[in-house]
């Protein structure tokens, strides 16, 4: 995936992009280097997927403010599927400041992991929709939380999250569309995309940043 200084397989999707889609190619100029999309991602399954369902729903700031306490409650670390089983709900939800529901999905996580219907370490294996189905059996993961999993965690070269409001957003913006595309539209308008959709809507929800919506 890029960084500042795109790595020499990095350049070669960059430019497969550009050639593919005269829109996006004016996308991946206006926007210029990409900079680290992954640092200060939890580097394991278990915690990323603790972060994924804290910050649900949030922004980017308050999600982060209420994974930290939720951290500080436990040492500074994501807390292990035994301690969120062991812990209180009234209590781990006033301490991170958690709504009831994310306790639950907490915890449905922790039992998924303990009773092995969940097996963190085989997904890296597994195809993206695979991963797809084995996450979204847990409560609370639903279909874009996996697609962020696969995008930013497994690094999954060409997902195409069609849900994301962003991406719809910037779509429309950079097409020119009367209205947000439905999925099944956004599908084909990032068919020529492949096999480079994750890179293509990094480079989307930058230009949110420098375009009004």
């Amino acid at each position: 995936m890029p960084t500042s200084s795109p790595r020499r397989s990095d350049a070669k999707a960059i430019a497969a992009l550009r050639k593919a889609d005269p829109v996006m190619r004016l996308v991946i100029d206006e926007v210029g280097p990409l900079g680290d999309f992954f640092a200060g991602r939890p580097t394991d399954h278990y915690g990323t997927l603790v972060r994924s369902i804290v910050g649900q729903q949030l922004s980017t700031k308050a999600a982060a403010a209420i994974h930290a306490r939720l951290l500080e409650r436990f040492g500074g670390r994501a807390p292990t599927p035994e301690e969120v089983l062991a812990a209180d709900p009234d209590e781990l939800r006033t301490a991170a400041g958690l709504s009831h529901a994310k306790v639950r999905y907490l915890r449905s996580l922790a039992e998924h992991v303990l009773d092995g219907s969940l097996k963190l370490d085989r997904l890296p294996e597994l195809p993206d929709e695979e991963v797809s189905a084995e996450l979204t059996a847990v409560k609370g993961i639903g279909e874009w939380s996996a697609h962020m999993f696969l995008m930013f965690h497994l690094r999954r070269p060409d997902v195409l999250p069609v849900g994301d409001l962003g991406i719809r957003r910037a779509v429309q913006v950079r097409y020119g569309l009367p209205e947000l595309p439905t999925p099944a539209e956004l599908t084909n308008i990032a068919e020529p995309w492949r096999p480079h959709r994750t890179l293509a809507c990094i480079y989307l929800w930058r230009s949110l940043q420098a375009t009004p919506v």
